[in-house]
């Protein structure tokens, strides 16, 4: 309706415009009309403009680049909204926690937080979402539809974030970045947490003993601890893991790997952790010091157990034969004794073993690695541990004393040995 001249009213909310096409556009607002469709996945649009928008994303075409670190983006508004990641600005504030966002949008999520709103709702199964985008990924579930193609391997997702998300992994792209140590991210969410490192935020609660987490993966994985769930099964051994993680890593017990190298003297490791602990051998560094005997360690918990010598403390007891350990990890070995159990099998003979050790020493015998050689006598050694006790011959070196009668010994195994005569008494 025109109310007067150049200016047009909206008969249903009464708004007025300068132009009878804009005037048309917002009608589309109440009627629900959508004349513009791509060719692509079929989505319908009110504007033309916004479907030209809306193609960036299957053409990849991001015109709009941010001068400070060449992000790329398909709108001035998503470069305008990046440009807050740089400059810091959070024009958005929550007026109940005074919370600030770089985008209004995010304002409107973290409201529902307060309110409880939940307006989305599955039409199939009636769950509510505080968001659009939750419901529309819930709905894939339903449909199975997946309209989003990667142009570069074909991988489809249900969501244009998926796949815009996706492509970085091809791309290299790393948009997002923290303000505090400057690493890069290709997603914001693992931007957000990332920065819970720095802040030493802990959103993710256990109800169950009050444990707080930085992720809700954390956060998941703990509860198992409670519950007892150990859904990750190695089919080798039939050992179940609370995480995948922990199976990948116990796998290298079968199969040798040990992707972690040192750069020093080149040995390798089946954990990062290994390498760590073994690069203290070439820096010296030993940190732990045992008050007893003034003995230094390079791990709190080597000088837990090494403290156990000085007190007698044995922990760790079989509940077959009653004998008791002063490490679960020798406890573990021993059990094998009851029960036969031999996880560790050699690849070429399929012979099985105990210990990950006599895996280790009878693989020479199949290779012919003698690599420790004994510079006196000549004697070749597979491991370097053999040919250190080996050397203890020539140098006559005991290095293992009795706390009780001070009678030194070649072996650590020999010294034990020797202790229960003392216990005996």
């Amino acid at each position: 309706m025109q109310t007067g001249e150049g200016t047009f009213k909206c008969e249903v909310c009464d708004k007025t415009f300068n132009h009878i096409d804009s005037l048309n556009v917002h009608f589309r607002m109440h009627t629900g009309e959508k004349p513009f469709q791509c060719e692509v996945c079929h989505g319908r649009f009110s504007q033309k403009g916004t479907l030209k928008k809306h193609m960036r994303i299957h053409s990849g075409e991001k015109p709009f680049k941010c001068e400070i670190c060449q992000g790329r983006f398909s709108r001035n508004a998503g470069l305008k909204e990046h440009m807050r990641i740089h400059t810091g600005e959070k024009p958005f504030k929550c007026e109940i926690c005074e919370k600030r966002f770089r985008q209004s949008g995010s304002l409107t999520k973290h409201m529902t937080i307060h309110t409880g709103e939940k307006p989305f709702k599955c039409d199939v199964c009636s769950v509510r979402f505080t968001r659009r985008e939750n419901l529309k990924t819930h709905i894939s579930m339903h449909t199975g539809e997946r309209i989003y193609k990667c142009k570069v391997c074909n991988k489809r997702f249900s969501q244009s974030g998926g796949l815009i998300s996706h492509v970085r992994t091809h791309t290299g792209e790393k948009p997002f970045k923290c303000e505090v140590c400057l690493e890069s991210f290709s997603e914001s969410g693992s931007l957000k947490k990332h920065v819970r490192i720095h802040t030493g935020e802990k959103p993710f609660k256990c109800e169950m003993c009050d444990g707080q987490f930085s992720r809700s993966v954390n956060l998941k994985n703990h509860i198992r601890i409670h519950t007892g769930e150990k859904p990750f099964k190695c089919k080798v051994c039939g050992k179940m893991f609370i995480q995948s993680g922990c199976l990948k890593k116990h796998m290298r017990i079968h199969t040798g790997e040990k992707p972690f190298k040192c750069e020093l003297c080149n040995g390798r490791f089946g954990r990062s952790a290994g390498l760590k602990m073994h690069m203290k051998i070439h820096t010296g560094e030993k940190t732990f010091k045992c008050e007893v005997c003034d003995k230094r360690f390079s791990r709190s918990e080597t000088l837990k157990i090494h403290i156990r010598i000085h007190t007698g403390e044995k922990p760790f007891k079989c509940e077959v034969c009653g004998e008791r350990f002063s490490q679960s990890g020798t406890l573990t070995k021993h059990i094998r004794i009851h029960t036969g159990e031999k996880p560790f099998k050699c690849q070429i003979c399929d012979e099985r073993f105990g210990q990950s050790i006599t895996l280790q020493n009878h693989m020479g015998k199949h290779t012919g690695e003698n690599t420790f050689k004994c510079d006196i006598c000549s004697a070749v050694f597979t491991h370097s541990g053999n040919l250190k006790n080996h050397m203890g011959t020539h140098t006559g070196e005991k290095p293992f004393e009795c706390e009780e009668c001070h009678e030194k010994f070649r072996h650590l195994g020999h010294l034990n040995v020797h202790m229960r005569r003392h216990t005996r008494e």
